[in-house]
Parts: C-alpha cells; sequence; structure tokens
C-alpha cells in the first residue's frame, strides 16, 4: 500500500550525473544536497529518499529541489535508483504484515 511515486529519468550532460524528476515536490522551494560518507538526519521524505539511495551503495551524492533528484554516481551502475525513488511512499512491501488497529465500538 502507499503511493507510487511517478518518475521519468532525464538525460545530462555529464557522464555519471542521473537526473529524475518526480509527479510531487519532496522539498518545496528547497535544495537538500547529500554527500555519502556525512550522516543524513531527519525524517521528511528528502532525508529518507537520500539515506537509501546512499544504502544501496555507489552513489557519490544526492541534490534535491522540489520534484527533480539529481544523483552523482561512485560507480558507473545506476540500476535499482529508479525503483528506489518509486517506492518512497510504499510502505507495505511483500512479508510485511501491516499494523491494524482494533476500532472502538
Amino acid at each position: 500500500m502507499g503511493q507510487p511515486v511517478s518518475v521519468i529519468e532525464k538525460p545530462t550532460g555529464r557522464a555519471g550525473v542521473l537526473r529524475f524528476e518526480t509527479n510531487r515536490s519532496l522539498t518545496g522551494m528547497g535544495h537538500e544536497r547529500y554527500r555519502a560518507g556525512t550522516a543524513v538526519e531527519g525524517n521528511r521524505p528528502p532525508d529518507v529518499l537520500a539515506r537509501r539511495l546512499f544504502e544501496r551503495g555507489g552513489v557519490e551524492t544526492v541534490h534535491i529541489y522540489g520534484g527533480v533528484i539529481t544523483i552523482e554516481l561512485a560507480e558507473p551502475d545506476e540500476s535499482g535508483l529508479k525503483e528506489i525513488i518509486e517506492d518512497l511512499y510504499t510502505y507495505y512491501r511483500p512479508g510485511v504484515e501491516p499494523t491494524i488497529t482494533p476500532s472502538a465500538e
């Protein structure tokens, strides 16, 4: 369950730099920059996304502005990045039991 994020990969002029555009704003009007090896604090959507991208490995920097995510790769493997972004708001994954709260009657 949750809401999949629609993601389109756009070309860039630099090798090793990827740009993705989403159907929703993740930062409002602010810029968020993250660098590998630096702790990502907070639980806002851009923070969670940056952590997930770094956990995948092979990512040097992440810049998020509104609905645009720019990723600089440390390694030439871009597999799985788009899927990480698309799954940002997917809360229940296969094998995960959802929490059911009993209703008050």
